[in-house]
């Protein structure tokens, strides 16, 4: 009977293991932090590596202080919740989260600092509950996260902060537009001495009737003075751009 009965919290102990197992796929690109990082933005979820999410990097990032990477995760055009990305290997790990919340689908570009090579993750959780996972390994030269804005040499952006330039396109697949839109901010991440962080935590795209379109939380490591681009399903006018900073500046401008 001791021995059935060591036998059977055995086989338990081996079927436990392996539900935890299949709960937990393997890193695609066997970073060291993935297991520390999952753990930060997705908890004890359940997720799934999904090659039908795209992140987009270069090759090689010659200027670690503005690599541009581009989201698509319309393959889940309006099942999406929000989308978290961030970069395994930089020292504030965080990038941005973004909620497509009326008229906007998965695709999102953007300029980030990269402190070295890194693999960059998107994870898009679904109104399901379910966290699907893309990723890109990027190669890049070190630095960027450490590197002082140009603004700190520039007086420049010191009377024009918060100020937006934006233009819309047709979108290439023939509906709706693409916004592409430029915002003067020296986006510091505290790592450089004697320079606090001072960079842009919110964005929010809302219609003529003041309601929230797309809502993006951003860190330290988006790119000075930032670059981004989002997918809208309609080609609607009256849109309002609002911006928050850490220092608690809010910027707002007609688009």
């Amino acid at each position: 009977m001791q021995m059935f009965r060591s036998g059977l919290v055995g086989l338990l102990a081996l079927l436990f293991t392996g539900v935890l197992q299949a709960g937990t796929p393997d890193d695609p690109l066997n970073s060291v932090m993935w297991d520390y990082t999952r753990k930060i933005f997705l908890g004890d979820a359940d997720y799934r590596f999904e090659p039908r999410i795209k992140v987009e990097v270069p090759a090689f990032a010659e200027d670690p202080a503005q690599v541009p990477i581009s989201i698509d995760a319309s393959a889940f055009a309006g099942e999406i919740e929000r989308i978290v990305v961030w970069a395994d290997l930089n020292p504030i790990q965080h990038i941005f989260d973004y909620y497509p919340i009326k008229n906007a689908n998965g695709r999102v570009s953007l300029r980030i600092k990269v402190q070295q090579s890194t693999a960059v993750r998107a994870a898009v959780l679904t109104k399901s509950g379910s966290w699907h996972i893309g990723y890109a390994q990027l190669e890049a030269a070190g630095g960027g996260c450490t590197t002082p804005s140009m603004g700190n040499a520039d007086p420049y952006w010191q009377s024009h902060l918060g100020e937006v330039q934006a233009r819309r396109f047709s979108n290439a697949e023939g509906e709706g537009s693409r916004l592409k839109l430029r915002v003067i901010h020296p986006m510091d991440t505290g790592l450089v001495d004697a320079i606090p962080e001072f960079y842009l935590q919110q964005l929010e795209l809302r219609n003529g009737a003041g309601e929230v379109q797309i809502r993006m939380e951003l860190s330290q490591p988006v790119s000075e003075n930032p670059v981004i681009s989002f997918d809208l399903d309609e080609d609607t006018t009256g849109y309002t751009l609002w911006l928050r900073d850490n220092g608690g500046n809010e910027f707002t401008r007609p688009l």
